[in-house]
């Protein structure tokens, strides 16, 4: 079997679309197609980019050409600059990048939450639920500081060195497709005193708006502090595919 044939393959294998990373994974269980090449990975971009027989669903997301109707028909839409603020798009690409968010905490060690409202939401074809590896927020707060911390998109875990179930939150994420940065970034101020990494994460166009919205005199402590961090959508696909490729490797972070 050809390379590109094993890319589509898998593809199929995998419901007609998956992501870069799950390529990565699973296109080396072909068993009778041969990768003779030092850089297979970039072998399966090519493939992917330069294939009719495949198309783009949005960044780092590849489909079937052959099952584009049916997938269209179940809500999942190529994303271009005509439809980028439709609803189902925006809906799409929340759960999308927050589950890309929940991949990477997941390979790099962390125990990983969203919030009990988005559980059933889908990242392509996986529920959040199911890349979760935590089914409820941990109790590393004051209740109030715990209930306000629910609703961030994505918070990665790390455990402490008792062994026990106590654990902390290591990072905050925020995917802002649409809404508005300041909501987030009042989330932010609340919880500056604990020793985590907090981002946005949204379309690179938005990122002028994240740092005319932190120049607020309401968020001086966060800004002075270089508290909260911008993290555009393309930079987040490349982190998740790296860690893919590490993951695949067996090395570890």
């Amino acid at each position: 079997m050809k390379q590109y044939e094993a890319v589509i393959e898998t593809l199929k294998r995998l419901g007609g679309i998956a992501t870069l990373g799950q390529l990565n994974q699973e296109v080396f269980k072909i068993k009778d197609c041969k990768w003779g090449t030092k850089t297979p990975f970039a072998s399966i971009r090519r493939i992917v980019q330069e294939r009719s027989e495949i198309y783009r669903v949005r960044p780092g997301l590849w489909a079937l050409t052959s099952l584009r109707k049916q997938l269209e028909a179940n809500g999942i839409i190529e994303e271009g600059n005509h439809n980028a603020d439709s609803s189902i798009v925006k809906d799409f690409n929340h759960s999308y990048y927050q589950g890309l968010l929940l991949y990477v905490g997941n390979m790099n060690g962390f125990r990983t939450y969203a919030p009990g409202q988005d559980k059933n939401k889908k990242c392509v074809n996986v529920r959040l639920q199911d890349i979760c590896s935590l089914n409820a927020m941990p109790p590393f707060s004051y209740p109030e500081i715990v209930h306000r911390s629910s609703t961030i998109d994505v918070i990665w875990f790390s455990g402490n060195s008792l062994g026990t179930d106590l654990y902390m939150p290591r990072s905050f994420f925020e995917v802002e497709h649409s809404t508005d940065i300041q909501n987030s970034l009042l989330k932010y101020n609340d919880l500056q005193d604990f020793n985590a990494d907090m981002y946005i994460v949204a379309d690179k166009r938005r990122e002028e708006d994240f740092e005319r919205k932190l120049r607020f005199s309401a968020f001086d402590s966060l800004r002075k502090k270089r508290r909260v961090k911008f993290l555009d959508y393309e930079r987040l696909v490349d982190i998740y595919e790296a860690t893919t490729k590490i993951s695949k490797l067996n090395i570890k972070l």
